[in-house]
């Protein structure tokens, strides 16, 4: 560089000073003209991949809002889905169990037509077949077995619900929890389905509506539907051959009977001590009390001493109570 800038001072230059000073000034031109079309290339560039950009994003918002909005009808739906089975759960758990209580009815009316038929020796009797019943033959059977369950007894019921009877809550011993009692919806427990101590007091008996209460000793108080002077009462339970577990250990076995003028004053009277016989095959059984009195009675109070050898829980059906009213309007007829 030196020897160019003397050169140029001085005027004169060799050939290969010039040759060199074209060199250096082609390369100068060819760097700053690539250099500009770099620039221009790139700025033309610039808004494609703009564009492009804006493109890919605003697909994928589209797309995160879309879900978005997706999560929010599910979980409404979720909502409305719960609401609804915790509405109709009884009604739901009911349903799921009639196929099955049918079934065993059947079952245990058909154990009873097969030996009513080979005691009486009646020839020809083809056995029947569970494929073959039909939902008319269901109802007229469950018809027939509540008929006979009422006919059993032949007395006045006082501690009936629908006559006016009730469970006093503050004297009655705890339901039984099981946690394998609960209602699910798509993995959530979001009930518990627990019978209340009243089912006692109604006629309908069949596997799996019973009061449960823990251990084998409980107790519950009955307002009676009106006063009386009480001379039997009755209790009842399912037998094995219709038990979902093949057997009735959950079944009360001693129990004592106590009458109260009022719930809250006066002492308790022994009515008397008995014991319910799960093995007779008889599942409705009536007892006359031991200690009769000639007062009127508002209430009853059952006390269960035991069960049948269940540890967890003791089941009662249904306990029914007998006798004289103080007058002659009881209820309906």
């Amino acid at each position: 560089m030196d020897r160019v800038r003397a050169c140029l001072i001085r005027g004169y230059c060799s050939w290969k000073t010039i040759l060199k000073i074209t060199f250096l000034l082609t390369f100068v031109f060819i760097v700053l003209h690539n250099g500009e079309n770099l620039k221009r290339t790139a700025l033309v560039h610039i808004p494609t991949k703009i564009h492009e950009l804006y493109t890919e994003y605003g697909s994928m918002l589209h797309n995160y809002q879309a879900r978005i909005q997706m999560a929010k009808k599910n979980k409404e739906l979720l909502k409305k889905g719960s609401r609804y089975l915790e509405e109709n759960s009884k009604e739901i758990m009911s349903l799921t169990k009639q196929i099955e209580i049918l079934k065993a009815l059947l079952k245990d009316l058909r154990s009873q037509m097969e030996d009513y038929v080979q005691n009486a020796n009646v020839d020809g009797f083809e056995k029947l077949d569970d494929s073959d019943i039909t939902e008319e033959e269901m109802n007229l059977v469950n018809y027939i077995l509540k008929k006979l369950r009422e006919d059993q007894v032949q007395m006045a019921d006082y501690a009936l619900q629908s006559a006016g009877a009730s469970i006093v809550e503050a004297e009655t011993s705890e339901n039984y929890r099981n946690d394998q009692a609960k209602l699910y919806w798509h993995g959530i427990r979001f009930l518990n389905y627990e019978m209340p101590p009243d089912v006692i007091l109604q006629p309908d008996v069949h596997p799996g509506k019973c009061w449960a209460f823990p251990g084998s000793t409980g107790h519950t108080m009955i307002k009676l539907a009106k006063k009386i002077i009480p001379t039997a009462v009755t209790m009842e339970h399912i037998s094995e051959k219709i038990s979902p577990s093949g057997n009735t250990a959950s079944a009360p076995k001693d129990f004592s009977v106590y009458g109260l003028k009022d719930e809250h004053k006066g002492e308790e009277i022994f009515l008397g001590h008995f014991t319910y016989n799960n093995k007779r095959g008889i599942t409705v059984q009536t007892f006359q009390l031991q200690n009769e009195t000639s007062e009127s009675l508002s209430y009853v109070k059952l006390k269960i001493l035991n069960n049948w050898g269940h540890s967890k829980y003791t089941c009662l059906y249904r306990f029914r109570v007998h006798g004289k009213p103080e007058n002659d309007d009881f209820g309906v007829s």
